[in-house]
């Protein structure tokens, strides 16, 4: 018999959604999927592939397993408008669990990550204007919404990547409780948690083709000094962690402390980008009150 998933992690981008993944995947009766993100219910062309290929990455799931994945492309709006129907239609009992990270931190590490990808070559003030997916993958009521319009807020678990870097061990309690898991789940504190973007090389086939290609990597190695292999090495690495303008963080904060401001709502706090790190830290959060919203106005 095919097993749904019992539970999702839906992002957000650069949030610690993949350490929450491996960290699942080592409590025993948890099966997560392989790959950790199959944008199954997002991408098209994936989706193109039909609901056995997806069910086939529970296929290892033991019959009173729980099963999960983590797709960070579920929460993001309005690049990927299709993801609640078909989440609606597959997984109508599902529970999703959605990480959150200070808005502007979270931008400066999409921008990271998506320059490695060769996504995004302007600098990062720049980007903010060119790229609108930078800001709208950080303002966390507007990706929420249409999950709690369809699913309703009972079903969504927030969490915070500056908790679960504080208090790893009883966020992932939290995190298991929420799914139903009645076992006793244990935080590896071997495994990074970590965001490390910014010693990321930037995508280059042909870098990517010398070094790991079966001899000619030795040859290289043989050749070429060290220190000369390290001066070629940064010239696809960031050196620096990007900087905001003061003009633009002025611009990003009105945008983000607006969200925050009806994130905190939920919340039963006031939130914004200036007390944002110590909010969320503090203690657990979970949802107090959620206006139901028509889906038209969420989207």
């Amino acid at each position: 018999m095919s097993k749904y998933p019992d539970f999702i992690i839906i992002g957000a981008m650069k949030c610690a959604t993949s350490t929450l993944h491996k960290q699942l995947a080592l409590q025993p009766g948890l099966c997560m999927s392989e790959p950790k993100e199959p944008y199954f219910f997002s991408n098209d062309e994936v989706y193109a592939k039909g609901i056995e290929w997806y069910l086939s990455l529970f296929k290892g799931a033991g019959e009173n397993d729980l099963c999960g994945e983590s797709s960070t492309h579920y929460t993001k709006l309005p690049t990927y408008p299709e993801t609640i129907k078909r989440l609606n239609q597959h997984c109508p009992n599902a529970k999703f669990i959605y990480v959150m990270r200070h808005p502007i931190d979270r931008l400066i590490s999409q921008y990271i990550h998506e320059w490695t990808m060769r996504v995004i070559s302007v600098d990062i003030n720049s980007a903010v204007d060119q790229h609108q997916e930078l800001i709208d993958y950080s303002r966390y009521t507007m990706q929420l919404e249409p999950y709690f319009e369809t699913f309703g807020s009972d079903r969504v678990l927030p969490l915070f990547f500056e908790r679960m870097l504080s208090s790893p061990q009883e966020e992932l309690e939290r995190v298991c409780k929420f799914i139903g898991y009645s076992g006793q789940p244990q935080w590896d504190f071997e495994l990074d948690a970590k965001n490390v973007s910014t010693q990321r090389l930037r995508n280059s086939v042909w870098r990517d083709f010398l070094t790991e290609t079966p001899g000619l990597r030795e040859l290289r190695r043989w050749l070429v000094p060290k220190e000369v292999r390290d001066k070629v090495k940064d010239f696809w690495t960031m050196k620096e962690k990007p900087k905001l303008a003061p003009e633009k963080i002025e611009q990003l904060e009105a945008i983000f402390d607006r969200d925050l401001a009806e994130l905190g709502s939920w919340l039963g706090i006031e939130l914004n980008c200036k007390n944002f790190k110590g909010m969320v830290k503090e203690t657990e959060r979970n949802w107090v009150a959620v206006p139901q919203k028509s889906l038209s106005k969420s989207a």
